[in-house]
């Protein structure tokens, strides 16, 4: 999975001249939160995300009249603004890099370059969906969580016990969990719970949790 499989192509942007009005109209009509600046030429010269029009906004407790707040956010330009030099990557940049050069450098999103041709633009958000889509998040599976000796040959053992129980094997996912043992995720579909349960077991692995997978409904409050 690479970058160019999930970004948004051909990006809104915005021009460095333009002022702050304009930038949050922009990002109001379209519901983007990150705006690619550009310049006459197309070229790429900075970015505006939704802290950077958030912070240049008055207080609500300013004292001054509505027509000099107007005048002053209308002689703001997006140049003064905006944040440069921007991170960049390209179409073929593995999606998993693409997330680490966001944790790593604490931003929202990647501009997707050709070249010196802005074509893309890769945000959280688009991340997110893939790792839901990597977690089986819209599959209705069976689900469950196993600690397995980081061993070769541990996890097909496990994949064999499953397929040979009649399930279908949804996702995979695991991390490191000591220096000895992984933590592993595994959705399937189509094995009995009890007959799966009790192959595994052979296996001599722990199962932390097994469970039903579900349409998790999130509380409300305030």
């Amino acid at each position: 999975m690479f970058v160019n499989d999930f970004m948004t192509k051909n990006p809104i942007t915005i021009l460095p001249d333009d002022n702050l009005p304009q930038a949050i109209h922009i990002s109001r009509k379209s519901k983007i939160r990150h705006l690619p600046v550009v310049d006459d030429n197309g070229k790429l010269v900075g970015i505006v995300v939704e802290k950077d029009l958030l912070s240049n906004q008055p207080s609500p407790a300013t004292t001054l009249s509505v027509f000099e707040v107007y005048s002053l956010l209308e002689s703001l330009r997006v140049r003064q603004i905006m944040s440069k030099p921007v991170i960049t990557v390209t179409g073929d940049c593995p999606i998993e890099e693409a997330a680490r050069i966001m944790v790593d450098n604490k931003i929202s999103c990647l501009p997707v370059m050709d070249g010196d041709q802005l074509v893309g633009i890769i945000t959280e958000t688009d991340v997110f969906c893939v790792l839901v889509e990597l977690l089986g998040g819209h599959e209705e599976s069976f689900r469950f969580t196993l600690r397995v000796p980081d061993e070769v040959g541990r996890l097909s053992a496990i994949t064999n016990a499953i397929a040979n129980a009649g399930g279908n094997i949804v996702a995979v996912t695991g991390r490191p969990f000591s220096e000895e043992h992984d933590e592993v995720m595994i959705k399937e579909t189509g094995a009995d719970p009890t007959v799966l349960k009790e192959a595994i077991q052979d296996l001599n692995v722990e199962i932390r949790d097994m469970r039903s997978s579900y349409r998790y409904q999130p509380r409300l409050f305030g």
